[in-house]
């Protein structure tokens, strides 16, 4: 766990990181995440994030909660929270009609993590699939700087390769 953790946090985009990390463990036959969105699901910013967005109290956020697996094992969920014109009309309408990870979706802009939090769960000697194992805050921006995206992402005890 301590390797996934530290390759999230020093990269820029949790997508790649996990789609590396599911072939290389072999999790599925093919390493390829899925965005299932929850659809009907809603949080509305907090102030600090908001804040972290650079945007006042009347601007549109939206909210995207998914469960990013690959093959069958959900390996995270995350909560996103992001600015819509900053995106471009096709991004949108991605992340509002399709199955394709955030990260993917806004590759174009450049982006750039820069982690908010981090927060370490004990670890079971042998954690179920839906074991919450790491939780990561990190605020997206573009590589220009302008941010985005907020997100929380939290790990689960299926990103562990099976025990042999």
């Amino acid at each position: 766990m301590a390797d996934l953790r530290g390759r999230i946090l020093r990269s820029d985009s949790a997508t790649a990181v996990l789609e590396s990390w599911c072939a290389e463990k072999g999790l599925a036959g093919q390493a390829r995440l899925v965005a299932h969105r929850q659809i009907g699901a809603d949080k509305a910013p907090t102030l600090e994030q908001r804040i972290r967005l650079g945007v006042g109290p009347d601007e549109p956020v939206r909210y995207r909660h998914v469960r990013l697996a690959c093959g069958d094992r959900v390996l995270s969920e995350a909560d996103n929270w992001y600015v819509p014109a900053r995106l471009t009309p096709e991004m949108n309408a991605a992340l509002d009609g399709s199955d394709v990870p955030f990260g993917r979706v806004v590759r174009p802009l450049a982006p750039v993590r820069r982690v908010v939090s981090v927060e370490s769960y004990p670890l079971a000697a042998e954690p179920g699939p839906d074991a919450p194992l790491v939780r990561v805050d990190a605020l997206l921006v573009t590589g220009a700087g302008a941010p985005f995206c907020e997100v929380i992402e939290t790990y689960l005890g299926a990103t562990l390769p099976p025990s042999r």
